[in-house]
């Protein structure tokens, strides 16, 4: 008996190990790099419609993240660098939090570690799906013409090498 009851849970571990995390599926991506970046329009943490498009002419950065994400959180210190050393050079960071209480788990975020860049809410994951996007953080460079550049996933250090080269290159020439 205890034979039959060790083969039946050892057979049934793969059904048990997975059953509780299936992985979000993956979406279809519809943003690649070269592509023109699709539009969105979503609400500050002012309460004001942000469109995509209102941007053309300027370089934008689309990171998608969550207050609960501790990657999101460690690139964050070097976002606001970022934001504060090309805000006068037509760069826009765009930080979209996907969470579906967002506004009231970001007022809260930012009590705790303040940042001036701007927060844009996507609290039904409309941007996010249009994006394909399902993992924390992930980000997009879009250039002035409206076209992604690169795309960025996990954390990074904002203000070194490659990225912030690029950026550079972008904004200064």
């Amino acid at each position: 008996m205890k034979k039959l009851l060790f083969l039946l849970l050892f057979a049934s571990l793969p059904f048990l190990t997975f059953a509780g995390s299936e992985r979000p599926r993956e979406s279809p991506r519809l943003v690649t790099l070269g592509s023109i970046a699709p539009d969105f329009t979503l609400e500050n943490m002012q309460g004001e419609k942000v469109s995509l498009s209102q941007l053309r002419g300027k370089v934008v950065i689309v990171n998608f993240w969550a207050t609960w994400c501790p990657p999101c959180r460690t690139e964050m210190p070097s976002m606001e660098v970022l934001h504060q050393t090309f805000k006068d050079d037509d760069l826009v960071l765009l930080a979209i939090n996907v969470e579906k209480n967002g506004r009231k788990a970001v007022t809260r975020f930012l009590q705790e570690t303040p940042y001036n860049f701007p927060i844009l809410l996507d609290d039904q994951q409309q941007t996010q799906n249009l994006y394909g996007v399902f993992q924390y953080p992930e980000s997009f460079i879009i250039d002035r013409s409206g076209v992604v550049v690169k795309q960025v996933i996990g954390a990074v250090h904002w203000m070194g090498g490659d990225i912030y080269n690029l950026l550079h290159f972008m904004l200064k020439g």
